[in-house]
Order: structure tokens, then C-alpha cells, then sequence
């Protein structure tokens, strides 16, 4: 499976601007034929918390149109990062859409966890449901940037079967050790690949890493992005996926019975 990560510097927001800016990268990445597509966090707004219920995508409708079409255009999955999304209650959560190549969208997932020191927990409803999907019959997870800390979090969705694990973030430059630290941890321990999808630039409070990643189920870095704006492309060979975990059988060793 062939993979490109929109390493997008997002405009602060300014919904309008990253739609355009999103569309033209999407071409571009397009152009090099991948299967599948991936984008940051908070792409449509960045972390403009206190006007996300000016921006925020009602329903997610917009965003949907434009990544539906483009994958059907182009023939190419996109795991669309995640936008803020007024949902009809009058909440926001921050949503991630998969589109396969006909444009269906066939996976949903609303972040679990909210990040309290960039005061998500204010201004975002929290999700309540896993981000499994599958994409050209290979079984998937989408997570997003602070899910990656919760381990048991994770692991749910490799017992589950996935064999990818996608992560869209928006991580501060501050801890981009800990950005790579985890998800390397995240790819060894659950012996799939890793396809995390960071932003680049800053904002008016922070500072944001780049260093988009692919990773392999041994944990050996497939590609890693620069800090700045590009499209990051990688191969994954799904075959390494089977083999590793015949070679270690963690999850056949599992006691989950006792792990209460």
C-alpha cells in the first residue's frame, strides 16, 4: 500500500483558506498515484477553540463533499485527519471521516480523549466509540494525537484486528520526542504499521512539530517528514505485518483476563 501524509501548515481560523489549501496538496499527492491519503488534525480550523462555534463544520458536510468527490476523482482512499464538527446537539467534537476510492465514507471516529493543557476538554465533546475502519479489505484504526498516550486505548483496536494504525495530530514541537518515543512504542507493542500525520507551523500559542511518520510493526522508521510543509510519501508492506507477529505471538500470549 502506497501512503502520502499532507504535512499542511494550517491557517488559524480560517476555514476557506485550508479547504484550498488541502484541495491543491491532495492534487498534488495525488499525482503520484498512492492509495491512500492522510491529513492532520484540526485541519479546517487549527486550534481556534474559542470561534469553533463560529467555523466548525455543521455535520461535517463540507468537509465531506470535498473529500468524497476528491476520492472518487482521484480513485484513492483518504483518511481525511479530523475537523471540528457541530454536531445537531449544539456540541463540537473533533471528528476523523474515511473515504474509500469511490467516495463512500466508511469510518467515523470522534477523539476519545480531549487534551485538558491545550483545554480541549472546554470547547470539545469527547467521543464514545472506536476508530476501526477497513480500507481495500485491509482492517484499520484511526486515532487521533493524544489517543496515542493511552496504550490500553490502542491495543483495543489491534485486538480488533487492524493491522494499520493511523494517527492525525497537531503535536507541539516542545515534546517531539515524545511524539516519536510513543509512536514507535505504539508499532512494536502492537507489531502493525504506524501512519501519523502531524502539522506543520504555528499558531498564536503554539509551536507544532512536523516529523510526520510511517513505522513499521518492528518499530524501524519506514519515512519521517522535515519540520516544514511537504508531502510525506511511504510503502507499506502488509505481508511484514503477518510475519512479525507469527514471529513474536504477543497476541496469542495475551492474559487479558487478568489485566483488570
Amino acid at each position: 500500500m502506497k501512503i502520502a501524509l499532507i504535512q499542511l501548515d494550517i491557517a488559524f481560523g480560517k476555514p476557506e483558506v485550508n479547504y484550498a489549501a488541502a484541495e491543491r496538496k491532495i492534487r498534488e499527492a495525488a499525482a503520484g498515484s498512492p492509495d491512500c491519503i492522510i491529513l492532520p488534525e484540526l485541519w479546517t480550523t487549527g486550534y481556534d477553540l474559542t470561534r469553533l462555534g463560529e467555523i466548525a463544520d455543521p455535520g461535517g458536510h463540507t468537509t465531506g463533499a470535498l473529500m468524497s468527490g476528491l476520492a472518487r476523482e482521484y480513485g484513492v482512499n483518504i483518511v481525511a485527519g479530523s475537523i471540528a464538527v457541530r454536531q445537531e446537539n449544539g456540541g463540537i467534537t473533533n471528528s476523523m471521516y474515511v473515504f474509500d476510492r469511490s467516495g463512500a465514507c466508511t469510518g467515523e471516529y470522534s477523539k476519545l480523549h480531549l487534551f485538558k493543557l491545550m483545554e480541549e476538554h472546554l470547547y470539545l465533546q469527547p467521543g464514545a466509540a472506536k476508530g476501526l475502519f477497513t480500507l481495500d479489505g485491509i482492517s484499520c484504526a484511526g486515532l487521533i494525537c493524544y489517543d496515542i498516550r493511552f496504550p490500553e486505548w490502542v491495543r483495543v483496536h489491534m485486538a480488533a484486528g487492524a493491522e494499520i494504525l493511523f494517527i492525525s495530530a497537531e503535536w507541539p514541537l516542545p515534546r517531539l520526542s515524545h511524539w516519536r518515543a510513543l509512536l514507535i512504542s505504539r508499532a512494536i507493542e502492537n507489531q502493525c504499521y504506524v501512519v501519523a500525520c502531524n502539522r506543520a507551523g504555528a499558531d498564536p500559542a503554539n509551536t507544532f512539530a512536523g516529523h510526520s511518520l510511517i513505522i513499521d510493526p518492528w518499530g524501524e522508521i519506514v519515512s519521517e517528514a522535515s519540520g516544514g510543509e511537504e508531502i510525506l510519501r511511504g510503502e507499506l508492506d502488509l505481508a511484514r505485518v503477518r510475519e512479525v507477529r507469527g514471529q513474536i505471538p504477543v497476541f496469542a500470549d495475551r492474559r487479558p483476563e487478568l489485566y483488570r
